[in-house]
C-alpha cells in the first residue's frame, strides 16, 4: 500500500510514476484525496461533537439537557457510520493501486524488458536433441498420464530418479542458503485473507489462487508465508537484516489458455520451490536486493545452465515490486528462455499492508522494505538441465553439484 501523506503531498509525480504501468483510466487520485478530505472532515466533526458531550457529562442534567445530549449522541452515531464507509472506501482505492516502481524501471509492458547479464552459451548439439517430455518419459522419470488421471491437466507424478533428482535440487538450494546465514523455515501451506492482502495478493488476483471452503487459499509462494511471518510486530532494528529461506509446495490455477509449447513441466498447478526473503531498515533495501539477483544467479550458474537475467518493464512486475529482475533458462526445444527465478523489492508497500515496523535510532517506528526471490523453482530447472545435459546416447549427464545427492552421474534408461 503507497503511503496516504506522500500521495497527498506528491500527487504528480505518483501519477507520472503509476503511468508506467497503468492506463490513465486504471487509477483516480483526486478520488482517494478527495475520499481523504471527507474522512477528515468527519472526523472533526466527530471529535467536537463527543468534545460537546464529554462537557456536559460533567455538569447535572436537566431534562433539557439529556434531550439535547440523546441528539448530539445520535449525531454522533450516524457521523460514525459514514465515517467507517468512507474509511472503507478508502482502504478499498488506496488498496488497488500497485506499488510505484522505482526509478530505473522503464515503462510499459514485457516488449520493454531488458538483459542484464547473460551467462553461458546456448548448447549446441551434433545430434537430433530431444524434449524434456520425451526426455523424462523415455527415463522414466516423470509420469505425465497419471498425474492427468489423478488431478488433471497441468499436474504430474516425479518417479523414481525423477523423484530423486528433485529432491537432489531442493538439498542443493538448503545447503546453499544455510552457508549464507539464511534461517530455514517450514511454514503452514494455507494461509488467511489477511495474509493474502498483505503480500499483495488481494484484491487483485483472488481469482490466480485456490481457495478451501474455510476461506483459506493455498500459497502460490512462499513469499507470502514470510512476508506475513512478522505482521503487526515492531522489529528490533539491531537485529535487521533478518534473512529467510523456505521450502513449500506452491499452487496456481494459472487461469487462461495454455500455450501449446507450455506442456510437460513448464506451466502447473502445482510446484516446488525455494523461497528467499529479507526484511530490512529502508536504506538497506536495494544493497539487499543485488544479494538476492547475485545467491539465484549463483545457484544457476552452479548448476552450469545457461540463462539471462532480465530487468522487467513496470507492466511486467508483480503489483507489490519496485522493481524486479527474472533469471530465465534457456529451453532448447521451446527455443525460449524461462523464467526460475523472480528477485524483487517491494519497499515498503507489504509492511504497510502487514503493519511490520521497526523503531530508527530517533525512536521513531518506521516500516521496514521486504524483498524475495526464488532461490529456485523446480518445475522448469528440471527441463533445462534434461535438455541443456542430454547426450547422444539418450542420456543426460547430472549436473555435478547434484551428484553427491543424486548418488549418480548420468541418468539413462
Amino acid at each position: 500500500m503507497l503511503d496516504l501523506k506522500f500521495i497527498r503531498e506528491n500527487k504528480d509525480k505518483v501519477e507520472a510514476n503509476l503511468l508506467k504501468r497503468l492506463a490513465k483510466t486504471d487509477f483516480d487520485l483526486d478520488k482517494i484525496i478527495k475520499l481523504d478530505d471527507e474522512r477528515r472532515e468527519l472526523m472533526i466533526k466527530s471529535e467536537e461533537l463527543k468534545a460537546e458531550r464529554n462537557k456536559f457529562s460533567k455538569t447535572k442534567p436537566d431534562d433539557k439537557t439529556i434531550k439535547a445530549m440523546k441528539k448530539v449522541g445520535q449525531a454522533i452515531k450516524d457521523l460514525d457510520e459514514k465515517l467507517a464507509g468512507v474509511v472503507d472506501k478508502l482502504h478499498i482505492e488506496l488498496s488497488a493501486l500497485p506499488n510505484m516502481v522505482a526509478d530505473d524501471v522503464v515503462a510499459g509492458g514485457k516488449e520493454n524488458n531488458k538483459v542484464i547479464k547473460t551467462y553461458g552459451k546456448k548448447p549446441k548439439f551434433d545430434f537430433a536433441f530431444k524434449n524434456h517430455v520425451d526426455l523424462s518419459k523415455e527415463l522414466d522419470l516423470i509420469d505425465y498420464e497419471r498425474g492427468v488421471k489423478m488431478s488433471g491437466n497441468g499436474f504430474w507424478v516425479y518417479k523414481g530418479d525423477g523423484a530423486l533428482l528433485e529432491w537432489a535440487l531442493l538439498n542443493y538450494f538448503i545447503d546453499f542458503h544455510r552457508k549464507n546465514g539464511y534461517t530455514f523455515m517450514l511454514p503452514p501451506f494455507l494461509l488467511s485473507e489477511t495474509s493474502a492482502y498483505t503480500s499483495g495478493h488481494l484484491p487483485k488476483f483472488r481469482d490466480d489462487l485456490y481457495w478451501t471452503q474455510d476461506k483459506l487459499c493455498l500459497n502460490a509462494t512462499s513469499e507470502m508465508m514470510l512476508g506475513n511471518y512478522h505482521r503487526d510486530e515492531i522489529l528490533v532494528a539491531e537485529n535487521l537484516p533478518i534473512k529467510y529461506f523456505a521450502y513449500s509446495t506452491c499452487f496456481r490455477r494459472e487461469a487462461g489458455a495454455y500455450r501449446a509449447e507450455e506442456r510437460g513441466m513448464i506451466r502447473g498447478h502445482q510446484f516446488n520451490k525455494i523461497e528467499m526473503f529479507q526484511f530490512t531498515k529502508p536504506d538497506d533495501s536495494w544493497p539487499a536486493f543485488e544479494e538476492l539477483k547475485k545467491n539465484a544467479e549463483k545457484l544457476v550458474e552452479g548448476l552450469g545452465l545457461h540463462y539471462n537475467s532480465v530487468q522487467l518493464a513496470a507492466g511486467d512486475a508483480s503489483a507489490a515490486m519496485a522493481k524486479t529482475v527474472d533469471i530465465e533458462v534457456w529451453i532448447p526445444s521451446m527455443n525460449i528462455y524461462k523464467e526460475v527465478s523472480s528477485i524483487s523489492n517491494a519497499l515498503d508497500y507489504q509492511a504497510r499492508r502487514g503493519n511490520i515496523r521497526f523503531k530508527d535510532k530517533d525512536g521513531q517506528n518506521k516500516f521496514v522494505h521486504t524483498l524475495n526471490a526464488s532461490g529456485l523453482a523446480t518445475s522448469r530447472i528440471v527441463p533445462a538441465i534434461l535438455e541443456q545435459c542430454q547426450r547422444s546416447d539418450g542420456s543426460v549427464a547430472v549436473p555435478k553439484v547434484l551428484q553427491k545427492y543424486l548418488g549418480k552421474k548420468f541418468l539413462k534408461k
